[in-house]
């Protein structure tokens, strides 16, 4: 359900024929690497929190780890994720396949500062088992974002 409901999303928005769908899993950001033929970087993986018993969403390049500090400095709390169970109801997708399309209405969406080293990413498509090629400005458009956070830190 979650991917007919992300890829509807994004043939209204015009983007259908970015879909890319897997016979193998693209679960985790090396998996998903392998699945697109790209660097794991390059996956933009979808980190779900909760805050103040809402889900908040943050896109983030594939090596990137969220730092504590920052995140507290950002949304004055201490970073809590959402569990497997949580991701489905509050998210509307599942673990592995989670993305900003298609989703449960009330999701703040944030873009992390560490997905700007690139010009083209791959986040999932509403499964395990699928990625979409988005510019970083179609990624902002489509996501629907509040914006622009540093809440992460990439390996040097």
């Amino acid at each position: 359900m979650a991917l007919e409901l992300a890829k509807r999303y994004l043939e209204e928005k015009g983007y259908g024929d970015r879909i890319m769908l897997f016979d193998i899993s693209s679960a985790t950001v090396e998996l998903a690497a392998v699945a697109v033929g790209t660097e794991p970087e390059k996956i933009a993986k979808s980190l779900t929190f909760l805050l103040d018993d809402k889900a908040v969403m943050i896109i983030c390049a594939g090596d990137a780890k969220v730092n504590n500090g920052k995140y507290k400095a950002t949304f004055q709390k201490k970073a809590k994720m959402l569990t497997r169970e949580q991701v489905n109801e509050m998210i509307g997708h599942d673990v592995g396949g989670v993305c900003p399309f298609g989703i449960k209405d009330g999701v703040d969406v944030y873009l992390d500062e560490s997905l700007k080293r690139f010009e083209i990413v791959y986040p999932a498509c509403g499964n395990a088992s699928s990625a979409v090629r988005l510019s970083i400005e179609e990624l902002e458009t489509l996501s629907a974002s509040k914006g622009w956070v540093d809440v992460c830190k990439i390996p040097e």
